[in-house]
């Protein structure tokens, strides 16, 4: 793939945080951001950047309302064009950013990056292991993630980075682990909200099934 650029299209999301190896469908529908896929598809590489709104985003969200600073950049590996000007697009997620400037001569957002390591480190045994047992006990057993936690092929970075991704969890919690500075942080704190949620769920009022659990 071609070197990656300082400069890429920005599109912020009020319930999406993009990670790494992981694929993001999306239908594109606002004009700015119809601009932006066409834009980006000619472009090489083919790059839009994913920011998760933050703050009263509501109240201007047709201007440049803030995003959280560390984002994650997708590949266009997919595009169908509508015939009314939409698109459907599919991302595969790269790598993680951080947004240095903002640019806003253009109808959608562009944004100068800093691009981040890449966690492409291994986890301890007993790291995965406990992390596999947790999701094991919050999906109930389901019979699909059982395969997929018992599958060796699986490295640790896709392993932590799609469940990070699919889990039904809060936008700000899913934030916190795309700002996870190593893998080893970013599956800590995976761990950290299985802990919570699980113990949250044996409460007399919690509970609840595991089907849902999963996108």
């Amino acid at each position: 793939m071609s070197e990656l650029p300082d400069i890429i299209p920005v599109f912020p999301l009020p319930n999406v945080v993009l990670f790494p190896r992981v694929q993001l469908p999306l239908h594109i529908f606002e004009p700015r951001y119809r601009a932006m896929v066409r834009d980006a598809i000619e472009a090489e590489p083919s790059l839009i950047g994913m920011a998760l709104l933050r703050g009263d985003w509501q109240e201007q969200y047709e201007g440049n309302p803030q995003v959280f600073p560390i984002g994650c950049v997708g590949k266009v590996v997919k595009t169908v064009p509508l015939p009314d000007g939409r698109f459907n697009i599919l991302l595969q997620g790269l790598r993680e950013y951080r947004i240095q400037e903002e640019f806003h001569d253009k109808s959608y957002r562009q944004a100068r990056v800093e691009w981040l390591p890449e966690r492409n480190q291994t986890l301890e045994p007993t790291q995965r292991e406990a992390i596999g047992s947790l999701l094991a006990s919050y999906l109930q057993k389901d019979e699909v993630v059982q395969k997929f936690l018992a599958d060796p092929n699986i490295n640790d970075a896709f392993f932590i980075n799609f469940f990070a991704f699919q889990l039904d969890l809060l936008p700000i919690e899913k934030q916190s682990l795309l700002d996870a500075a190593t893998l080893d942080e970013r599956a800590t704190c995976l761990r950290d909200i299985l802990d919570f949620k699980l113990s949250e769920s044996r409460l007399p009022e919690g509970g609840g099934g595991g089907k849902d659990r999963l996108h």
